[in-house]
């Protein structure tokens, strides 16, 4: 069955917490969870969904959930399915919640040997690109430019100097059952996505963008416009890997202003022209690969 707004299941699995307004994470927890059902066990390391869904008295989760390590998101999701299936259940899904540096700087070993063993668990980063809940710093996912507490901009440096790492091309790498990417600007293809990766065996990957209006210095009601804008204007796309092989599943006929997603954010006010070029040079140089290895 296609998977829509008017076809998921009514019931919240996420609600009441704690979140900033305009949270791309939250809404990406909350979507995935109504496709997965109330049989999920989600397991949140320390980082903004622990810290917005676990307030004492309060367990904003209406499914088993479970804080982990910082490190630990993947390892401990190897445990609950270990755990469960030791005991005769299989109708369930393990399942991970884990920000851009949970997974891609702290938690990316543990992420790793759970692919690597293959274990049947689906593992969800939602990448506002710093650590957020911190006070703002710089993760590897962090894009280029980006002003952080820990990348300041300033008159030699201006903000980040580093790209974006490509965790998805990463995580395809160790030949992953499943792997896509994703974003909260399109809410039915990750749906989509989310319905398709349940019903693997195996480790699924899903790598969702979902803004963070207070790190990225924008309005809260400006999230799902910019998560779909930064789709638009090529800077993130939407992709899938599966059985040895990558698919494009949203390629712009015309992509849209790379200057105008950047400087409604306050992140991106410094840039300069030339630092636009750049940025700009680097995700044609990008699409230059995806037209040729990724399949329409």
């Amino acid at each position: 069955m296609a998977i829509s707004a008017k076809t998921i299941n009514e019931t919240e699995f996420f609600y009441g917490h704690k979140a900033c307004a305009g949270c791309g994470g939250s809404l990406a927890v909350k979507i995935a969870l109504k496709v997965l059902g109330e049989k999920s066990i989600a397991v949140v390391p320390a980082g903004c969904m622990s810290a917005v869904g676990f307030n004492y008295p309060q367990l904003c989760f209406g499914c088993n959930a479970i804080i982990s390590t910082f490190a630990g998101t993947a390892s401990m999701l190897t445990g609950v399915e270990a755990g469960l299936r030791a005991q005769g259940i299989t109708d369930f899904h393990a399942v991970g919640f884990a920000g851009d540096g949970g997974t891609a700087d702290i938690g990316i070993q543990a992420l790793s040997g759970a692919i690597d063993r293959n274990d049947d668990i689906l593992y969800i980063c939602y990448d506002n690109e710093a650590y957020m809940n911190t006070g703002i710093q710089k993760s590897s996912l962090t894009p280029f430019g980006a002003k952080t507490t820990t990348t300041p901009a300033g008159k030699n440096i201006r903000g980040n100097i580093r790209p974006k790492k490509n965790m998805f091309e990463i995580v395809a790498a160790h030949g992953i059952s499943y792997a896509a990417t994703a974003s909260v600007g399109y809410l039915p293809d990750f749906m989509k996505k989310v319905e398709k990766a349940k019903n693997i065996r195996g480790t699924k990957y899903i790598h969702i963008l979902a803004p963070c209006p207070t790190g990225w210095g924008a309005a809260a009601n400006e999230t799902v416009e910019l998560a779909k804008e930064v789709v638009d204007c090529g800077l993130w796309y939407l992709s899938e890997y599966e059985n040895g092989e990558f698919t494009i599943n949203n390629r712009p006929k015309e992509f849209t202003s790379v200057e105008h997603y950047l400087k409604r954010q306050s992140r991106f006010k410094h840039l300069t022209d030339e630092d636009i070029e750049i940025i700009t040079n680097a995700r044609d140089k990008k699409w230059e690969y995806i037209d040729k290895h990724f399949a329409k």
